[in-house]
């Protein structure tokens, strides 16, 4: 097998907000995993603000997996013992690794002429929809992007404002549509219960990440017990043994396959999750069709999802997955059902 990393900045359709930051373009990493005529595809985003992997780490990380794929026969070993042979070399970086799985499960599928989702015995469909992210600008700006998915059935709203209940009140007087809160760990506990009373008014569905994630046990049990409405945790739950964390502190968990480092330590959070009776929902993190088709194979086993990354950009690099007002359809393609089309490489 041959491995390359190509990258990519991702122009986004409108500047996004959220209560840490504000950006225009998404910096991403697209990992490709050749055998013979076949290729895999899967995506990492950069994010070094926050959590501190560049472009840079990423492909360097990558090469050192490549001398363990290079001996490897995908015809024979599955992507999720590749992953474990892997490990050692990648769990410092679970976004390299979650790329490098993503296109080996591509490969697999390819390969097996199965899409993934049937690999793992899947049945698509109940399949949720997703929702489209309005991210915190000016609310003029909110409601005109509200305007041009009239049609979407659900609705994540970043919040972390000093007049978010202001905001909310706006946006739920222009749609009737299912509305969802992010606030990014910008409130307080007392601030979560006060709005969670507020939301549930509103007609919100839940809160995605009230507090900072190292809020206190004390705080973090109060919220849960007095929170009029679910909450679902993100920043909270990065890898495999914060599932266990959160119970008892939030209704459900966000999965994040960048941050978990793939989709293979992704379907046993989703399992242990079930085991504690929680809610499950997947995010993105911004990424085009390549990320967003893999985290698609996960459709079936979920309560809620958020893969909208490709309707935020402006242009797109990849062909996979479509979604049309909120409905996922996939690709006839096996695997994850990609193909790298590409714009000029950053």
């Amino acid at each position: 097998m041959q491995i390359k990393v190509h990258e990519f900045d991702l122009p986004l359709k409108y500047k996004f907000g959220i209560s840490r930051e504000t950006r225009t373009v998404q910096k991403t990493a697209i990992v490709e995993v050749k055998d013979g005529p076949l290729s895999g595809y899967g995506e990492c985003v950069a994010n070094h603000k926050y959590y501190k992997f560049t472009i840079d780490m990423i492909r360097e990380d990558i090469a050192k997996a490549s001398s363990v794929l290079m001996k490897a026969d995908l015809d024979r070993t599955a992507p999720d013992i590749l992953w474990e042979q892997c490990n050692y070399l990648l769990r410092h970086n679970p976004f390299a690794q979650c790329a490098l799985d993503m296109a080996l499960w591509d490969l697999y599928g390819k390969k097996k002429n199965k899409t993934t989702y049937r690999l793992w015995g899947l049945d698509p469909s109940k399949n949720v929809v997703t929702d489209y992210t309005i991210g915190i600008d000016d609310t003029e700006i909110m409601i005109k992007k509200m305007e041009e998915f009239h049609d979407w059935p659900v609705f994540k709203i970043k919040l972390g404002t000093d007049h978010d209940m202001a905001i909310m009140r706006t946006l739920r007087a222009h749609t009737k549509a299912v509305l969802r809160i992010d606030a990014n760990c910008a409130w307080t506990a007392d601030q979560t219960i006060e709005y969670a009373q507020v939301l549930k008014e509103l007609d919100v569905e839940f809160i995605e990440q009230p507090m900072e994630a190292d809020a206190s046990a004390a705080d973090m049990k109060k919220v849960f017990e007095k929170s009029a409405l679910p909450l679902i945790a993100d920043e909270s739950c990065i890898s495999e043994s914060d599932v266990d964390r959160c119970h008892g502190f939030f209704h459900g968990v966000n999965i994040k396959v960048v941050k978990c480092g793939g989709l293979t330590p992704a379907l046993r959070m989703i399992k242990r999750a079930r085991e504690l009776k929680m809610k499950v929902m997947v995010g993105c993190m911004t990424e085009s069709t390549v990320g967003i088709s893999g985290i698609a194979q996960l459709l079936p086993l979920l309560d809620y999802v958020d893969m909208d990354g490709p309707l935020l950009l402006a242009r797109d690099i990849a062909e996979g997955v479509r979604i049309e007002r909120g409905v996922v359809h996939y690709s006839p393609l096996p695997g994850n059902g990609v193909r790298l089309t590409g714009f000029k490489e950053s």
